[in-house]
């Protein structure tokens, strides 16, 4: 057990003291009005009980001033030996300190310095801090101490405050804004028997009971689409996914994804519904659809957002058709021709796929402020997208980047299970050529698309990128409350 500091020692000796009044933790508290509530109240309003976290504390002799906090907002209280419980008063000056919770009643009045405050005739103590507060009240300096002790962050750091009522507020929009367009929220699995959705490294696991190993779910595709078969024409999900990747400050191995699946829509369709749902989203989060992000000012608010296509950009780029070429090293050597990149560059890229993607990454879209929509994708790119109609090398694919982070990624639906399988069987060449981060042939979903599938488009996008870029967070880790950290041990 660490060693306690001076103040962490006198804290825990006033624990006998606070006992001997009252319980240093009771059980409830009998609250009226949320901090944010009080602060809009009229003068003179009385019988308003408030509670929070003291996060400034004055004691003087007959005048004192408190204030509390809860994530939403704070409030002075003052106290006066002539108007608070005389018992309460004694006992606030005598053992109540920084960073403990207590409850208030009393009048709303505005002080002759014009702050909204709340005249106390009595104080409950609600609980004891044990560890003061951090002595730079503005926030955590430490960023690796701020991941891991989130808790004092929050209570610290109004802009993190801000970021993570954001996100929660995030998350009612979502449900809101689908179900109010005919989507069905649903549950699929965690626990998968096949790594399928994504191009990525799963994280396996083994399940006693059955006596199998599981992989964990990196992305919720193949069964949502198995709920479209089912007869679900609208359906989404929040999944939790899990990608067993690198570390950077875009990626962490366990985030939230949505994904969303529509009947009878295709690509253009989702892109025409994206933007609304963008639209609507910056409205009711920051009440504007033009932001700053890292000192770029982005507008979400123009009615066609710029295009770029692809093949055709790639194409101009390479000066040659990298859709007719099968051998992972022949690519290399004509991209290295071009003088684009050395060998030694791509020499970790084993796959056409894992090639081009790459290619794209450094020389399109992270050069990419938008929004813009990038659309038609080589077609081995994304096995589960369909084929265009005029090119079946091309995949009818969209994705909106801004500030080279990509927000979301959706395509019309392959539901042709003759064409899926071949897609799948493309897989397994890739993984043979040496990339890891193929998918498996799923048959579950390969059942149910043989079953019969309508016309499907879906849209899948990261919670964590998105609130990066909404509230202008340069780490991903500023918008999860508590990322995975490597052992201090």
């Amino acid at each position: 057990m660490r060693e306690l500091t001076e103040q962490e020692l006198v804290r825990r000796n006033k624990i006998d003291e606070i006992s001997k009044y009252t319980n240093p933790y009771p059980d409830s508290y009998d609250v009226t009005n949320t901090l944010k509530e009080a602060r809009e109240l009229k003068d003179g309003t009385k019988n308003i009980s408030i509670a929070g976290r003291i996060v400034f504390l004055r004691k003087m002799g007959k005048l004192s001033f408190i204030r509390l906090r809860d994530l939403e907002a704070d409030i002075q209280v003052q106290l006066k030996s002539d108007v608070t419980n005389p018992d309460d008063y004694e006992f606030f000056k005598k053992l109540v300190d920084l960073g403990d919770f207590v409850g208030a009643k009393g009048e709303i009045i505005t002080t002759q310095t014009g702050e909204k405050t709340l005249l106390a005739e009595s104080i409950t103590f609600l609980g004891k801090a044990l560890k003061p507060l951090p002595e730079k009240f503005h926030g955590l300096s430490d960023i690796e101490m701020k991941y891991r002790e989130r808790y004092v962050d929050l209570i610290s750091n109004e802009e993190s405050r801000k970021v993570f009522l954001g996100r929660s507020k995030l998350y009612s929009f979502i449900h809101k804004f689908l179900g109010e367009n005919g989507f069905l929220q649903v549950e699929t699995p965690i626990l998968q028997s096949a790594v399928c959705g994504a191009a990525a490294k799963p994280f396996y696991t083994h399940h006693n009971a059955l006596d199998t190993d599981f992989n964990l779910r990196i992305a919720p595709e193949t069964y949502l689409k198995q709920c479209i078969a089912g007869g679900f024409n609208r359906v989404y999900e929040l999944a939790r996914c899990f990608r067993n990747e690198g570390m950077d400050t875009q990626h962490l191995q366990e985030f939230t994804q949505v994904e969303w699946y529509a009947s009878y829509w295709n690509f253009e369709d989702n892109i025409v519904f994206y933007q609304k749902f963008i639209k609507a989203l910056l409205k009711e989060l920051l009440g504007t659809t033009t932001i700053e992000y890292q000192g770029v000012t982005l507008d979400f608010g123009k009615e066609n957002w710029d295009r770029i296509n692809y093949v055709e950009k790639l194409r101009e780029i390479l000066g040659f058709d990298f859709l007719s070429i099968e051998d992972p090293k022949t690519l290399k050597e004509k991209i290295v021709e071009k003088g684009l990149f050395t060998l030694a560059e791509l020499e970790d890229y084993k796959s056409i796929s894992q090639i081009i993607d790459f290619v794209y990454k450094k020389t399109i879209r992270a050069n990419i402020v938008g929004p813009v929509i990038i659309y038609n994708y080589p077609a081995f790119l994304i096995p589960l997208a369909r084929r265009n109609d005029n090119d079946n090398r091309i995949i009818d694919v969209f994705q909106v980047v801004a500030c080279g982070t990509e927000l979301c990624k959706a395509y019309s639906e392959l539901v042709n299970p003759i064409v899926q399988r071949e897609a799948f069987e493309g897989q397994l060449k890739a993984r043979e050529q040496g990339d890891d981060e193929t998918m498996e042939v799923d048959e579950g979903f390969m059942g149910a698309m043989e079953q019969g599938m309508p016309p499907i488009s879906g849209l899948g996008f990261g919670i964590d990128r998105l609130l990066m870029i909404i509230y202008d967070q340069p780490s991903i880790r500023d918008v999860v409350l508590f990322p995975m950290m490597k052992d201090k041990n």
